[in-house]
């Protein structure tokens, strides 16, 4: 699960750089970035690292 959680970040954060510097949708990219740190941030908490 914790794997599946750590993937899911990093398509979001590529998700995120592609949409910032190729397409300006405005809100959409920062939630993918708030996403994505969640993400990372529930890896980390559970105690499993990078």
């Amino acid at each position: 699960m914790s794997s599946l959680l750590y993937l899911i970040a990093v398509i979001l954060i590529i998700g995120w750089i592609f949409g910032a510097f190729v397409y300006s949708v405005g809100g959409l990219i920062h939630i993918l970035l708030v996403l994505a740190v969640v993400a990372i941030l529930l890896r980390l908490i559970q105690g499993r690292g990078v």
